[in-house]
């Protein structure tokens, strides 16, 4: 039986990845694969890592991590939102240098909705006057 050491819920966009803080050797699993097999680019798994980095925690956890919603992007911001709430849930001390990185900020921007009588959600229609 695998224990949880601690537990974080990360948000980014319409993306909601849930991140589960196991003892192991660093081995990072993005609902069944490595980060490097479910991101499309190298970038987003590089940043997702980061609060491990920062943290100095980089090969002393394994990680298991769902992530749903959104795209790539969104997921990967919310896999790295997530893993800062679970490292500063797991020890306190972590705390300060996860949020002077603004990794435990949400980023609240969403996209806004379209509004009737436009095209889009700021865009209208074409005005003519004759």
């Amino acid at each position: 039986m695998v224990e949880n050491l601690a537990y974080g819920t990360g948000r980014r966009k319409t993306a909601i990845a849930r991140v589960f803080l196991r003892e192991g050797n660093g081995k990072i699993t993005v609902n069944g694969k490595t980060p490097e097999e479910y991101f499309p680019t190298e970038l987003m798994a590089q940043s997702m890592r980061k609060p491990l980095e920062v943290t100095d925690n980089v090969s002393r956890f394994d990680l298991l991590v769902t992530v749903s919603g959104g795209g790539p992007a969104g997921q990967s911001d919310a896999c790295k939102h997530g893993i800062a709430r679970a490292l500063a849930a797991y020890d306190a001390s972590n705390r300060p240098a996860l949020r002077s990185n603004g990794f435990l900020t949400r980023d609240n921007r969403m996209v806004e909705r379209k509004k009737y009588g436009q095209r889009g959600a700021r865009r209208r229609f074409q005005f003519s006057k004759r």
